[in-house]
């Protein structure tokens, strides 16, 4: 589709990126999708699109898993975040797994290994004929949320579970550069209110054309 074939990962640096998350510290749990989201214009969730890159990396001493889980784990992490605005202009939203990490098993605290994930996204605007926002896509590096990842969550968490982290907090991190960038979604102020509100339920994911 014409999303993905716009998606342009770029490579540099990514396998030293990889190793160099190995040593670094997990980030907090993602426990803030209840109640109205913050406001982000006229924002309302299109096309919801996630691929795993043919050259992907998967670093040392990882898991591996389908790429297909990947792009479930990715397209539910974006939905429950932004499926909850309730605007009347279509956002597009793309994400391009170019490498991870699932963390083995290791010994705790001495060589636990992290998860990582490193992802390039990309935000478009439906009213501009589907043109993307920003001209490069964004590169993004999120590692698991949790109190666990401190000694390896290779020793609590099955691959798809840490996927499922590691996709929560990459849909986190978008959702914070989105936020820091209001003007790309309109005022919310121009919208109608019989059609439109601050916010609503989780909606269901849609699924993936040619799916269901």
């Amino acid at each position: 589709m014409t999303l993905i074939s716009r998606i342009k990962p770029n490579a540099a640096g990514r396998v030293a990126g990889l190793l160099l998350a190995l040593g670094l510290l997990a980030g907090c749990a993602v426990n803030d999708l209840d109640g109205t989201p913050p406001p982000m214009g006229r924002f309302l969730l299109g096309h919801n699109v996630a691929i795993v890159v043919d050259e992907a990396e998967v670093g040392p001493a990882s898991r591996k898993i389908e790429n297909d889980v990947w792009v479930g784990a990715l397209r539910s992490a974006v939905n429950d975040r932004f499926s909850r605005y309730d605007g009347d202009r279509y956002y597009h939203v793309s994400v391009a797994v170019l490498g991870y990490v699932l963390a083995l098993p290791g010994i705790p605290v001495v060589a636990a290994p992290k998860s990582v994930l490193i992802a390039d996204v990309r935000v478009f605007d439906d009213t501009q004929g589907g043109k993307p926002i920003t001209e490069e896509p964004k590169q993004f590096t999120v590692f698991e949320e949790g109190g666990e990842v401190f000694v390896g969550s290779g020793h609590t968490r099955s691959a798809e579970e840490q996927a499922a982290s590691l996709s929560r907090n990459l849909a986190k991190q978008i959702h914070e550069w989105m936020l820091d960038n209001p003007d790309w979604f309109g005022d919310a102020s121009e919208m109608d209110p019989a059609t439109t509100s601050a916010g609503r339920p989780v909606q269901p994911l849609p699924p993936l054309s040619g799916e269901g």
